[in-house]
């Protein structure tokens, strides 16, 4: 079974994505980049969803990191973020994600 990282803040929005995922996915969970760069440090995922604002270490740091990092930087990783202003997407990209997906989804 693919593994998936999410690395979301917000429960409300953490247990969606779950609930859409855990069926078919083995679903990880993180609460703040930090958290999301050592579970995929230790897990291995086969896909990351980064929300971008996140505590402790924000997910255009945590993306930055992985993709520094060459047991990481091929997983992929999708931005998911409430942040759809001109520009997000394209710093988004810069800072190492593969895709950029706006929320709500």
């Amino acid at each position: 079974m693919k593994k998936i990282l999410v690395v979301e803040d917000v429960d409300f929005n953490r247990d969606l994505l779950v609930q859409l995922l855990e069926e078919d996915y083995e679903v990880i969970e993180a609460v703040n980049g930090q958290e999301g760069v050592e579970l995929a440090e230790r897990e291995r995922p086969d896909l990351i969803l980064m929300d971008l604002s996140l505590p402790v270490m924000d997910g255009w740091e945590a993306t930055r990191q992985l993709k520094a990092n060459d047991n990481l930087r091929s997983i992929p990783v999708i931005a998911l973020t409430a942040h759809a202003m001109k520009g997000d997407e394209e710093k988004a990209l810069a800072a190492g994600c593969d895709d950029y997906l706006v929320k709500p989804l």
